[in-house]
């Protein structure tokens, strides 16, 4: 199986670029090539497709199964795996971003609410734990808000991503409009209070 030109530079961009992700080379460049195939792919044709040995397949495939990245399908009359990448890329997105969440975000949290549980015992310990605290509460932030975006639809999404500069003229204006109110109710506490007199 020969890959087309713009496939076989998508796919080696994507194994590089998954390594900087944490991602094995070879797993990346195995989901690459399914997420631009046609139709779904046996193992032994991504193996040739990328020149791998068949047990790398394998194990890639495992990886990407175990992370929900790659369907399982069958071809009737051929009694051979088929395997092909989600349709949804937003799905895509979710899985990739709950992974990374596991191996880099629940970490550095559980360690970090074990710091903030800790006695400081000096000045400098006390400096640092509340840096921590700091960190800890943006993650927690940062954290329930990723859970929030992970069980809204996809298209309520993507339209929340779309919206990105008018979201900040939205708060902006809820401010102004919030200091208003907080004027108007200063102004009138000594109005009432001349009124009860």
């Amino acid at each position: 199986m020969q890959l087309p030109d713009l496939n076989q530079r998508f796919v080696l961009h994507f194994g590089e670029m998954g390594s900087r992700w944490g991602i094995n080379r070879t797993v990346g460049q195995i989901y690459a090539l399914l997420f631009v195939s046609e139709r779904p792919l046996n193992a032994d044709e991504i193996a040739q497709a990328l020149d791998f040995s068949r047990s790398n397949v394998s194990m890639g495939l495992k990886e990407l199964g175990a992370w929900q990245l790659v369907r399982m399908q069958h071809v009737p009359g051929d009694r051979r795996d088929y395997f092909s990448a989600p349709d949804d890329v937003w799905a895509i997105f979710r899985t990739l971003a709950e992974e990374r969440r596991k191996r880099e975000i629940d970490p550095t949290l559980s360690m970090l609410r074990d710091a903030l549980l800790a006695q400081p015992e000096s000045q400098a310990e006390r400096h640092a734990q509340e840096r921590m605290r700091q960190m800890h509460d943006l993650i927690e932030l940062a954290t329930r808000w990723f859970d929030d975006i992970q069980r809204m639809p996809s298209e309520d999404v993507r339209q929340l991503m779309q919206l990105g500069g008018a979201v900040q003229k939205l708060l902006s204006f809820k401010g102004r409009v919030k200091q208003v109110a907080t004027r108007k109710r200063a102004n009138a506490q000594p109005a009432l209070k001349a009124v009860e007199n």
